[in-house]
């Protein structure tokens, strides 16, 4: 089946609710990657009102914060997420025994541990859940990089990316919590990018 991908952005980008009905009525399997990072209740509950048994993939690096963790479980029992967790195959005391705190972003180990904590599960999350069409929760305003981007895209290994809140701002994703009554987290951080504005590598990856 053809898509027409200009259309689509420009008939559904700028509707989230729709962008997601759209994604979850086309053939083939459909997953959604979460990071539990501060708003994503909001697509995890657009997920769920629309399929309840959508597939939710969560590459767990072992560097979350307490309070992640803890929202982790309360979104995942609220929603009754579909959820499957991967993690790095080396676990977080494990190495940091053999090679101490994580690397900051200036040190020439970063990229190995960026690979081994969140790329490499997410190929293996790819390899086995052989997703067509990947669902997830970036936004506009996070980096420069995704200022570039469609809500929908096909990267080059035929994996159709929809962003649907690709264009909504924080407020917007703050009155859809508050309309929900949903919980949030703000006590987040990755590892991997360690700024805000910086990219992991995964999305420039599957661009």
């Amino acid at each position: 089946m053809s898509l027409d991908i200009d259309a689509i952005n420009r008939d559904l980008g700028h509707d989230p609710e729709a962008l997601v009905r759209w994604a979850l009525s086309l053939e083939g399997k459909v997953i959604c990657t979460t990071n539990f990072r501060p708003f994503e209740a909001v697509i995890l509950h657009m997920i769920t009102q629309v399929n309840p048994d959508t597939p939710v993939v969560w590459m767990d690096s072992g560097y979350n914060t307490e309070a992640t963790y803890r929202f982790a479980d309360e979104v995942s029992r609220r929603l009754n997420l579909n959820l499957t967790i991967y993690h790095p195959r080396r676990s977080r005391a494990h190495r940091e025994a053999v090679e101490g705190a994580f690397p900051a972003i200036d040190d020439p180990r970063h990229a190995a541990f960026t690979e081994e904590v969140k790329l490499e599960p997410f190929q293996r999350a790819l390899r086995e859940t052989a997703p067509r069409v990947w669902l997830t929760a970036l936004r506009a305003e996070d980096t420069a990089e995704r200022a570039q981007m469609q809500p929908v895209s096909i990267n080059q290994d035929g994996l159709i990316k929809v962003a649907p809140v690709l264009h909504w701002t924080a407020k917007d994703m703050y009155q859809y919590l508050q309309k929900h009554d949903l919980p949030n987290n703000f006590d987040y951080f990755d590892p991997t990018k360690v700024e805000d504005k910086r990219e992991c590598g995964l999305h420039l990856q599957h661009s």
